[in-house]
């Protein structure tokens, strides 16, 4: 063989390894993840931002409590660790009770620190059946320390209006209007929706 075919073979050896999957039967492949990657003109998806601020009212005595225990420990955990209650709680358009319901507060929290008072919340935001959020809801999952007058919890999701939302919720202890029997919580909630 002459030294000049050396480097044809060479070349014909590397176009069947770049190629060697376009001649290899389609029974002996196996299937391979495809990656999508993003082109130029692409634009990522706007996110739709809404906000929404209502009161919320833990009525913890009386005749009409909206918030029960539901388990008690009775050991003396630090903190209190392990209590739980149900609520199911008047969300308000301003501080007042008597002011315009909006919806409801329904779920559960109890006290998931001996450290602090570090509470577990798992609530749904139930809105009204009139309005513009009428019959949608949204839910709040995460740590409430409720001693800081100010805190943060996550949005985790919702329905009807609020489907796949994201978000977090500020929660602000009104100190200056609660009392041992009535609780009063400002709410302003940033959700995005896609």
């Amino acid at each position: 063989m002459s030294s000049h075919s050396h480097p044809l073979r060479f070349l014909f050896l590397v176009f069947c390894l770049i190629h060697a999957p376009l001649f290899s039967s389609s029974s002996s492949q196996q299937e391979q993840p495809q990656i999508m990657l993003p082109s130029e003109n692409n634009n990522k998806p706007t996110q739709k931002l809404t906000t929404l601020h209502f009161y919320y009212h833990d009525i913890l005595q009386g005749e009409h409590p909206t918030v029960v225990q539901i388990i008690d420990p009775s050991n003396n955990t630090p903190n209190g660790l392990g209590t739980t209650f149900v609520m199911d709680n008047a969300l308000t358009e301003g501080p007042d009770l008597s002011s315009k319901q909006v919806g409801r507060a329904q779920g559960i929290f109890g006290s998931a620190s001996i450290h602090d008072r570090g509470m577990f919340m798992l609530i749904n935001f139930a809105f009204s059946e009139e309005g513009e959020y009428k019959g949608s809801t949204l839910s709040m999952l995460g740590r409430n320390p409720v001693m800081d007058t100010v805190r943060e919890m996550p949005i985790v999701g919702g329905t009807g209006l609020f489907r796949f939302a994201s978000g977090y919720a500020i929660a602000q202890s009104l100190w200056s209007i609660s009392s041992d029997e009535h609780f009063v919580v400002e709410y302003n909630v940033t959700i995005s929706l896609p």
